[in-house]
């Protein structure tokens, strides 16, 4: 939790930008795994946390623009709670620590509601992602749950995302401490790259790091030396000396702001010459979107910059063909290369996207691409100093989608289809660095977990 100042502040600006109504945050709730008492662990709403801070389940935030008021709506703990969790500060005691003077238990949130939408007061609130977020909305509001997320105020989320792409230097130092843990884990995961290790030993072991450090991961951890399949969370399989395993993880500190770091590891220590000569094509776009990372470029430029450094290499190892600026134009480079370059990170792993990823992404300005591949550029909009990102390129042989082009004849001007079939069954690579832009530029955040290849090489040998 940062300073009372802190959060006192943010909610004056947001009022400011909102102008007038009542503006609904409601925290999260437990969550049940299999029965009332036994949870999943509690992780709070990003946003609440963000204008109130406190990180403890079933409260309500709302900002009275109209009357200057903060209020927390709350129940405290009773004597049965007290047997099972120890004394606890009251709900009062705890808004007062972040600037909240008046409080009330949470029956009486209807009421409040209920006057502001009376008095013709508009009711802003951001698009909940939870069922129970959902129906106590709904309850309050009288909406059906099913439409709910359509009387979402885009005026609160224009003026939220305004305000969390900015991160300020407490928030920076959060998500240096979650990169710290993420160098951690990675050499961690490096250092057990041997054949016949298990691929779930090495998870759980780095999802232990992160526990020891913090609140744990900030996404559920991506290995596996089947990295064609972008996001596989299966750990089921031992290593196998001569493949490639990926590690996609990141942390998340105590403060909850997030970490996430790609690399792809040779196991046993030595890539093949085939595996270093599509690494080094997929390093040399890591390093090139990160030179032109920098205020006032768009990432969609940045994005079709690395999209050109891997058509270009990718030719010159003979999987693809014809004039490069050309193929990228028609996304060709897709069939390797088929997600975003990077997208937004603080307190959530991909920030902000529980408001709707165009609206955080994109702007009026800069529009998503409606083309396979770059559709799933997440951030597309012009960079801003305190903007913290992901630089994430990658290159997979995918059997489905290159039989599918092959088939279908997409893009055959572009691509060497021979030659892709001969690379199934290597598996994909991709290199993931967390960026801050800068007045000037940009840096990257946290020590640079090894890359080129030799260092991994090292790293994995011992060395």
């Amino acid at each position: 939790m940062f300073s009372k100042e802190t959060y006192i502040q943010r909610r004056a600006t947001l009022r400011n930008k909102i102008g007038s109504g009542l503006i609904l945050i409601p925290g999260n709730h437990e969550s049940p795994m299999n029965y009332t008492d036994n949870t999943y662990h509690f992780r709070q709403d990003s946003t609440f946390l963000y204008y109130f801070g406190l990180d403890l389940p079933g409260m309500f935030g709302v900002i009275d623009v109209d009357n200057n008021l903060d209020l927390i709506y709350a129940n405290d703990v009773d004597i049965e709670d007290i047997i099972w969790m120890g004394p606890q500060k009251s709900v009062a005691e705890q808004a007062f620590a972040v600037g909240v003077d008046v409080s009330a238990p949470l029956e009486k949130l209807g009421q409040t509601v209920e006057r502001a939408i009376k008095a013709g007061k508009r009711v802003h609130f951001t698009p909940p992602y939870r069922a129970e977020n959902q129906i106590q909305l709904s309850n309050i509001l009288g909406i059906k749950v099913s439409n709910i997320k359509q009387y979402a105020s885009l005026v609160l989320i224009q003026a939220i995302v305004s305000m969390r792409s900015i991160k300020d230097a407490a928030e920076i130092a959060e998500i240096e401490l979650a990169c710290d843990t993420g160098y951690e884990m990675h050499i961690t995961a490096m250092k057990m790259a041997h054949p016949g290790t298990m691929e779930q030993q090495i998870a759980g072991t780095l999802e232990g790091i992160a526990l020891s450090k913090g609140t744990g991961t900030s996404f559920p951890i991506i290995l596996t030396q089947n990295g064609e399949t972008l996001h596989n969370h299966n750990h089921s399989f031992p290593l196998e000396a001569g493949r490639l395993m990926i590690v996609d993880a990141g942390a998340e500190s105590n403060g909850h702001y997030a970490s996430d770091f790609t690399r792809t590891i040779p196991v046993g220590g030595k890539f093949s010459q085939k595996q270093k000569d599509i690494y080094n094509i997929v390093l040399a776009a890591n390093n090139k979107a990160f030179s032109l990372t920098k205020p006032g470029v768009t990432y969609q430029s940045v994005h079709l910059q690395a999209a050109r450094v891997i058509a270009s290499g990718l030719k010159e190892l003979g999987l693809m063909k014809g004039d490069v600026d050309e193929s990228v134009a028609n996304g060709a480079h897709a069939l390797f290369f088929p997600h975003g370059l990077g997208h937004m990170m603080g307190l959530d792993v991909h920030d902000m996207e529980d408001y709707g990823q165009i609206h955080v992404g994109y702007d009026n300005e800069i529009r998503p691409i409606d083309q396979f591949g770059t559709a799933y550029l997440r951030l597309g909009r012009r960079l801003q100093p305190g903007f913290v990102i992901t630089n994430e390129p990658g290159i997979y042989f995918i059997p489905a989608l290159i039989e599918k082009w092959e088939k279908e004849g997409i893009n055959k001007d572009f691509i060497n289809f021979d030659k892709a079939k001969s690379y199934l069954g290597f598996g994909g690579i991709r290199l993931e660095d967390n960026v801050l832009v800068t007045e000037t530029g940009a840096r990257l955040l946290g020590k640079r977990i090894p890359i080129n290849p030799e260092e991994v090489e090292g790293v994995v040998a011992g060395h």
